[in-house]
């Protein structure tokens, strides 16, 4: 089930001991979420499970942030990335994301594991920066080619800084 939801500028702010916990099938679909997650989603458990966990993106979410997420989890690696997300009556949150797969013991991966905590406001303000870069580049980009146009801008970015996305993530 999709809603369509508009963003507004009403913003949720994590509090410092709060954790969003959720796991999602291969497919992304969302198997368990905590009451963290449905208090910042606003969505109900019901309306949750079995959903896409992509029915909290935010617009302002460059689409090269998730193929590099997506590209990342592939490796069998985890990921850390900062995420502003929009609850079901169009507010948003910004959160610090842990992805990690969920192996089994075969080495097969079932699914995702994700938590998220409240991120440094810093950190926020330096990433919507670059965010809103990568969303500039998508829209020149158009359709088609907004997903590499955009993780080129990022990564062409971090190598004039010289550091690697996870060292540039962890240092903010």
């Amino acid at each position: 089930m999709k809603y369509k939801t508009e963003p507004t500028q009403q913003e949720r702010v994590m509090r410092e001991d709060d954790f969003i916990v959720s796991k999602t099938d291969l497919k992304g679909r969302i198997s368990y979420c905590n009451r963290i997650f449905i208090e910042f989603s606003g969505y109900t458990e019901q309306e949750l499970l079995g959903a896409q966990h992509n029915i909290i993106r935010h617009p302002d979410m460059p689409r090269g942030v998730f193929k590099f997420l997506w590209d990342t989890l592939g490796q069998k690696k985890e990921i850390f990335a900062y995420v502003k997300n929009m609850s079901k009556d169009g507010g948003f949150y910004w959160v610090l994301a842990n992805v990690t797969p969920d192996v089994n013991e075969q080495g097969v991966v079932e699914g995702y594991f994700s938590v998220r905590r409240k991120p440094k406001r810093e950190a926020v303000s330096a990433l919507a920066d670059v965010y809103h870069l990568m969303l500039e580049e998508e829209r020149r980009a158009g359709p088609r080619d907004a997903c590499d146009a955009s993780l080129a801008l990022l990564i062409g970015l971090l190598n004039q800084k010289g550091v690697s996305y996870e060292s540039f993530i962890l240092s903010l």
